[in-house]
């Protein structure tokens, strides 16, 4: 699968802004509710809708800013915490998933932190019932390894995403939502690295070996 950089780019932006459309629609709502609301306990309620919309766009901003754009420097490693305070922003939106780490290094060079961030995302929304996601990653001897698991009921992954993952996908069945995977089949093959992914009813397991990242 070959796509050619404007393509793909303009296809992360798509899937930015469907993301972010739903948190930054509720504080144009939420602002348009205050405007004509007198009563003090529902301005209060307003004010807490607020402030919620502005933190759950806020976080979705900086996850994106370093699993789709250049945040995080130019150097080669960027600190596994920061991509975990990331992580840890987005679920915490979503009391239904419950979130494992296993972290064996303290940095990761970015090609391995933009897939680990791809992987979570993917894992996040194949649990939209909840369950258990769980992150591990190790940099040893040049080479990054990362697993994730979704574990919950009725998995919701599209196949389109395992065949970008893969690079099986056509150029042409390319779309906002697989974009991503895309994205970090591309990065992956450039460092001489390996996606791969197994699906069942009740799980779903990522996992990347990069050599050269």
């Amino acid at each position: 699968m070959t796509t050619s950089s404007l393509e793909l780019a303009s296809l992360l932006c798509s899937r930015l802004c469907h993301d972010m459309l739903s948190p930054v629609g509720a504080l144009s709502n939420g602002l348009e509710l205050l405007a004509d609301e007198k009563d003090p306990e529902m301005r209060q309620r307003c004010f807490e809708l607020l402030d919620q919309s502005a933190r759950i766009s806020a976080d979705k901003l900086k996850f994106f800013r370093l699993a789709f754009g250049a945040a995080g420097g130019f150097g080669e490693m960027v600190p596994v915490s920061e991509a975990r305070v990331l992580v840890d922003g987005l679920v915490a939106n979503n009391a239904r998933i419950v979130l494992n780490w296993a972290l064996s290094s303290d940095s990761l060079p970015k090609p391995a932190i933009k897939v680990l961030l791809n992987f979570a995302l993917f894992g996040m929304e194949a649990l939209p019932r909840g369950g258990t996601l769980d992150i591990a990653a190790e940099f040893r001897d040049g080479t990054s390894e990362i697993v994730v698991r979704a574990a919950g009921q009725r998995i919701a992954f599209d196949r389109d995403i395992g065949r970008a993952l893969e690079g099986t996908l056509p150029p042409g069945d390319l779309s906002s939502r697989t974009a991503p995977a895309a994205m970090i089949q591309q990065l992956a093959g450039g460092h001489g690295g390996k996606l791969q992914y197994v699906l069942a009813e009740d799980a779903l397991v990522l996992g990347a070996v990069l050599p050269g990242a």
